[in-house]
């Protein structure tokens, strides 16, 4: 999928890579659905230990505000497929597999969301912040720069997502939800 860019492809492309018979993976997995939905899961647990780690560290509830816009964004560079596979298991498969989905990566990574926001509110560092806006605010706007990017270069002939890309965007995400939700910026306003 990261070769090719998509996750168009087929259980027998996957047995090929891999080196497995196609039968064995239909064993394991069902079918090719039900492989990807284990692949997002596998991924979604990795990204989701780390967002625990990182509510319990001592560092203010701003700096781990910045290291989780960075680390969204990276886990979209370094996983390309990852957004269109939730795309696709929420709106193009069964209930099942978007119910799976919900639970194991939109309702956690929601929480995360609710728990930081709190805290940062409870520091002093946040104004109030509704987590569901939140979430669609930063997901909806990491989601847009790598799936939304190939109608972006069309129409203005931008390039592919590189590692440059991910530093500006993530200054840029930084800037643009901490000035959104800093209460310090408030104050610098009134005062200004």
């Amino acid at each position: 999928m990261i070769e090719r860019s998509s996750i168009e492809i087929s259980l027998s492309d996957i047995a090929q890579k891999s080196g497995a018979n196609a039968a064995l993976v239909k064993y394991h997995f069902g079918n090719k659905d039900g492989l990807l939905l284990a692949l997002l899961a596998r991924d979604a647990a990795t990204e989701m230990s780390n967002l625990e780690y990182l509510l319990a560290q001592p560092i203010t509830a701003t700096a781990k505000l910045k290291l989780h816009i960075g680390g969204i964004i990276r886990a979209y560079y370094r996983f390309p497929y990852m957004n269109r596979l939730i795309h696709y298991l929420l709106h193009e498969t069964n209930t099942a597999s978007a119910d799976e989905v919900s639970k194991f990566f939109v309702a956690p990574l929601l929480d995360f969301h609710r728990r930081l926001l709190a805290e940062g509110v409870s520091q002093g560092e946040f104004r109030a912040t509704d987590p569901v806006l939140f979430y669609t605010s930063l997901i909806g706007a990491c989601d847009h720069l790598f799936f939304g990017r190939h109608a972006m270069s069309r129409a203005t002939g931008v390039g592919p997502v590189t590692d440059d890309v991910c530093r500006q965007y993530i200054k840029h995400m930084e800037t643009l939800i901490c000035g959104g939700i800093l209460t310090q910026v408030e104050e610098a306003a009134a005062a200004g």
